[in-house]
């Protein structure tokens, strides 16, 4: 464990997140996502809510700025429906964390797919809201 990093960061996302450069994206997978046939570069966070996982990661991750929305969810399916307490929780968890929300917008389930395909990575976390994937694009990080 190390000082100033959340506890639900395991060595392996730390890795990853600082491996990442800027336009990667990461997926924060719910438990009903198709990872392990989707991509290669699959981590496990079993157990642990996407919004616990944005509140850990977002303070260490610039977002992409150069982008309209480097937040993207997954679009019910028709005839289905979304909880939306679920986007309202992972946007707080964000805001709480860095202190402000970027933009958001929903993509539809295949084009979800296809952009997770190309991902750096997915975290399969122990999310078990229907439809409560959420896409992350790193950005510059800036020289302090």
């Amino acid at each position: 464990m190390l000082k100033g990093i959340h506890p639900a960061l395991s060595p392996e996302l730390l890795k990853t997140l600082a491996e990442m450069g800027h336009g990667d994206e990461i997926v924060l997978a719910d438990t009903h996502f198709p990872a392990h046939s989707l991509h290669k570069n699959v981590i496990r966070a079993d157990g642990i809510s996407i919004d616990i996982l944005l509140e850990a990661i977002t303070p260490l991750f610039e977002f992409d700025a150069y982008v309209d929305a480097p937040l993207l969810m997954m679009k019910a399916v028709e005839g289905d429906s979304l909880d939306p307490n679920v986007e309202t929780r992972y946007l707080n968890a964000i805001e709480s964390a860095v202190g402000f929300t970027p933009n958001l917008t929903c993509l539809e389930r295949f084009d979800f797919y296809t952009r997770a395909k190309q991902a750096y990575a997915v975290v399969v976390s122990g999310e078990i809201a229907k439809y409560g994937n959420i896409i992350i694009k790193k950005g510059v990080t800036p020289i302090l």
